[in-house]
C-alpha cells in the first residue's frame, strides 16, 4: 500500500469507523463481550454491585450505580515509544530519516491512537513528493496520516484505529516505509480484546458462598448451585425459605423493600429511576440521606446506603460544611485575623471582635487610633496616609455627615472618637460594627483654634 504526501495534506485511502456519540452497552454476561461492544462501555468488577444493576455500562453510569473507580475496567489503549534514535553523522547520507523508529500501540476497538512522525530529508535531497508504503495490515485496522507541518523537517500525524478484534490473539507488526529507501517505522500492534480480570479466578470464593469461582466480579457456580452468589441448591429449591432474606431472625424480609426469590432479595424498583434500593437485604438506598439547602447531601456529595459521601473539601452529615478558608482570610493574611475560628467557611470571632474576618473590635483599646489615619485621608485628604490612601484605606467603608450631632448614637455596636489633626483642629467620627464589617461615619465640621479653617 502506498501513500503520497503532497505539500498540504496526505491521506490513506481507508475510512475510520463512525461510532455513535452515545454508546449503547449490551446486557452481557462477560467482561470480554462488554469491552468489545464499543469504546464507551466499561465493566464493573465489584462483587457487591447490586444484582439489578448492569455490570456493562458507561463509566459514569457505573459510578452512579455505586461501582467504585478502582473496580471499573475501561481500557483506552496506549502508545509507547520503543526506539527513537537521533540522526547521527553516519545517517547524513541517508536520503530520508524517520523519528521514531519503533512504536508499540495497544488498540481497543473504536479508540484512535495517534503520534507524530518526523521525516527529515538529506540536504541535497529535492522535495517534490513523498510516498509511504505499508506492509500488510491486520484485518479491521485502519491507518490514516495527516501532515502537521510543511517546513523541513516534515511532521506527520499517524492515526491507527481498530474497528474490531482480529481472529486469534497475539501481536502484529506493520512497517511504514518511504518508497526508495530502506529505513522504516515499525508499528508493534496488540489488541485490548480481553479483560485482565479474566486471568484471575478465585475458586470456592466466600463471595460465592464457597460454591463457585469468582471472576470479574461475578460468580460462576458449581453444579447444582445457582443464584447471584451461588446460594441456592438447584437440586433442592423446595427446602429454601425466607431465612436467607433476613439480616437476623427478627428482621423484616428484605427490609420491607424487596421480595425473597429462592432465598435471595430482589429489591423493589422506585418510580424515580434515579432512586434505588440495594444491598443483600435491600437495606441501603441512594435517596434517604440528610439534606442541606433542600438538596441531597447539600449538592456536595453522593448518597450511599443512607449516608453522604462528601466531595473533596466538604464535610458534615449533609456535606454542608466547606473546608475552604479563603473567605476567612483577613487583610493581614491570618485566618479570622487570629481572633476567631474558621468554621464551614465563616469566621466565629472571639468575644469583643466582629466582622466577616474578625477585624473589627469597637470596644478594644485603641479602636479610634486604628482608623484615624484612614479617616483623615478619606474625609479630609490629610494625614500620614494621604499619599497612599487608596491602597491602604480602600477597604474601609466611610460616610460623611455635616457635624458631630449627626453622628450615630454610641451603643453596643458603635463608639464615638475624638481626634486632633496636625493643625490642632478637633475632628469627630464614630466606628460601628455592621454585618458586612466595620463602618466609619465622619463629621465634616472640625473644631479649630480661632483663625483656622473649620
Amino acid at each position: 500500500m502506498a501513500v503520497k504526501l503532497l505539500s498540504l495534506c496526505l491521506l490513506l485511502g481507508l475510512l475510520c469507523p463512525s461510532w455513535a456519540e452515545k454508546q449503547t452497552c449490551p446486557s452481557t454476561s462477560t467482561c470480554r463481550e462488554c469491552i468489545q461492544a464499543g469504546p464507551g462501555c466499561a465493566w464493573c468488577t465489584d462483587p457487591d454491585l447490586p444484582k439489578n444493576q448492569p455490570r456493562c455500562h458507561a463509566q459514569e453510569e457505573l459510578q452512579k450505580a455505586g461501582c467504585g473507580e478502582r473496580h471499573i475496567y475501561h481500557p483506552q489503549g496506549s502508545v509507547l515509544v520503543v526506539r527513537n534514535d537521533s540522526r547521527t553523522e553516519s545517517a547524513e547520507a541517508v536520503p530520508v530519516f524517520l523519528q521514531p523508529q519503533v512504536m508499540k500501540l495497544s488498540l481497543r476497538p473504536g479508540v484512535r491512537q495517534s503520534f507524530p512522525l518526523t521525516v527529515t530529508l538529506a540536504k541535497d535531497q529535492p522535495f517534490t513528493e513523498l510516498t509511504l508504503e505499508t506492509s500488510p495490515i491486520p484485518a479491521g485496522v485502519n491507518i490514516t496520516f495527516n501532515q502537521i507541518s510543511t517546513a523541513e523537517p516534515l511532521v506527520i500525524q499517524v492515526n491507527v484505529e481498530a474497528t474490531g478484534c482480529p481472529s486469534g490473539n497475539g501481536s502484529w507488526t506493520v512497517q511504514i516505509t518511504p518508497r526508495g529507501v530502506t529505513l522504516s517505522l515499525e508499528l508493534q500492534l496488540t489488541f485490548e480484546c480481553l479483560c485482565d480480570c479474566m486471568k484471575v479466578s478465585v475458586e470456592n470464593s466466600p463471595v460465592c458462598s464457597g460454591q463457585g469461582a469468582l471472576m470479574c466480579g461475578r460468580c460462576n457456580c458449581n453444579e447444582p448451585y445457582i443464584g447471584h452468589r451461588c446460594q441456592k441448591n438447584g437440586g433442592s429449591l423446595f427446602s429454601l425459605d425466607d431465612r436467607l432474606c433476613r439480616s437476623d431472625p427478627n428482621s423484616t424480609v428484605c427490609s420491607g423493600r424487596g421480595d425473597c426469590i429462592y432465598g435471595e432479595c430482589e429489591c423493589h424498583r422506585r418510580e424515580n429511576p434515579e432512586e434505588r434500593y440495594s444491598g443483600r437485604f435491600c437495606e441501603c438506598s441512594n435517596f434517604d440521606c440528610p439534606r442541606s439547602n433542600n438538596r441531597m447531601c447539600g449538592g456536595h456529595g453522593r448518597c450511599i446506603c443512607g449516608q453522604c459521601l462528601c466531595d473533596v473539601n466538604w464535610i458534615g452529615d449533609a456535606c454542608s460544611c466547606s473546608m475552604e478558608t479563603a473567605s476567612c482570610r483577613a487583610t493581614n493574611q491570618q485566618l479570622c485575623n487570629g481572633r476567631g475560628m474558621c468554621i464551614c467557611g465563616a469566621c466565629r470571632c472571639d468575644p469583643s471582635y466582629a466582622g466577616p474576618t474578625c477585624e473589627s473590635c469597637p470596644f478594644c483599646l485603641g479602636v479610634c487610633h486604628q482608623d484615624r489615619d484612614c479617616v483623615e485621608c478619606l474625609a479630609f485628604g490629610m494625614g500620614m496616609k494621604k499619599d497612599s490612601c487608596e491602597e491602604e484605606c480602600g477597604s474601609l467603608t466611610l460616610t460623611k455627615v455635616e457635624s458631630k450631632t449627626h453622628l450615630p448614637q454610641p451603643g453596643e455596636t458603635s463608639r464615638h472618637c475624638k481626634m486632633r489633626d496636625a493643625d490642632s483642629c478637633i475632628f469627630y467620627y464614630s466606628v460601628s460594627i455592621t454585618p458586612s464589617g466595620r463602618h466609619v461615619t465622619v463629621a465634616q465640621a472640625k473644631e479649630c483654634p480661632t483663625g483656622l479653617w473649620q
